[in-house]
């Protein structure tokens, strides 16, 4: 049976109604009732009661088949049109919590691409990379401006910085700081943090600040940023985060950005090289 004809018959019987289903397929009433007709001489069977549209006997079976049958036409079609296209190309990549932004996760959008992609700590990222677990690595810190990652020696890899944007500190809407323009980081090292994966860990902290303090308020260790910025708003902690993660307070001082990397070996497959040539 002509799969044409039977999405004329299906439309029909949901709209009951020989022109709603005219409009909705973009043919004239009198074509829609030509199909009909075809699709009747063609089984020898009525298959609709014209006034009102109802199904006959005949008409309910048909019903039943006729929805399977179209959907696995469809389904012959896309396959064979992708045996046509070619393979599909796959790419495994290993990402920190915070590293897929909004740009990076548009550059993995590719045709005949099929990507698998693992959320690792950033300590397993390039160890990854460099042992052939995965085609392409993404990796987030915080940095001075410009600076690389300070990333693990684990083997001949290839690092370039795709993102950097500004840090804010995370901290309760009723926190007497929260209305500030600006924070200094010094000036929350007497404040309670929260330890995660996802976010800056204390230790961190007291490097970049060159100072002590910055005690751990409350330790979380999931990977969830909505998580996070829930206990943060419930007063466990501070947390510093991207900008484009959270609204907080824009850290002034000392001058830092959330910076993300891509790292690929000394082997990169050709998806991984495409998605590395778009985020240059």
């Amino acid at each position: 049976m002509d799969p044409h004809l039977l999405r004329t018959f299906i439309t029909v019987v949901h709209r009951r109604s020989f022109s709603a289903a005219a409009e909705d397929l973009g043919y004239t009433q009198s074509a829609v009732s030509q199909q009909i007709a075809v699709l009747e001489a063609d089984l020898g069977l009525a298959l609709l009661h014209r006034r009102p549209v109802t199904l006959t006997p005949a008409g309910e079976r048909l019903l039943e088949h006729a929805g399977p049958l179209l959907l696995r036409h469809r389904a012959v079609r896309a396959d064979v049109l992708r045996a046509a296209a070619g393979p599909i190309e796959r790419l495994t990549v290993a990402a920190s919590p915070l590293a897929c932004t909004p740009t990076i996760a548009r550059s993995l959008t590719q045709e005949r691409l099929a990507v698998t992609l693992h959320t690792v700590g950033r300590e397993n990222v390039a160890e990854q990379v460099a042992s052939g677990t995965v085609d392409l690595g993404f990796v987030d810190g915080i940095a001075a401006p410009s600076d690389p990652l300070r990333l693990p020696d684990v083997g001949p890899l290839t690092a370039i910085g795709v993102a950097e944007e500004e840090l804010v500190v995370v901290l309760p809407s009723d926190h007497p700081l929260s209305r500030r323009r600006g924070l200094a980081l010094t000036d929350l090292a007497d404040a309670l943090w929260l330890q995660a994966p996802a976010a800056v860990s204390v230790e961190r902290l007291r490097e970049v600040a060159g100072t002590d303090g910055f005690r751990v308020g409350f330790r979380y260790g999931g990977e969830d940023v909505h998580t996070l910025l829930n206990l943060a708003a419930a007063g466990h902690g501070l947390t510093l985060l991207p900008s484009s993660v959270a609204v907080g307070v824009p850290l002034t001082a000392p001058r830092i950005v959330h910076r993300v990397e891509v790292l690929h070996g000394l082997r990169t497959p050709g998806p991984a090289q495409a998605v590395t040539g778009r985020l240059r």
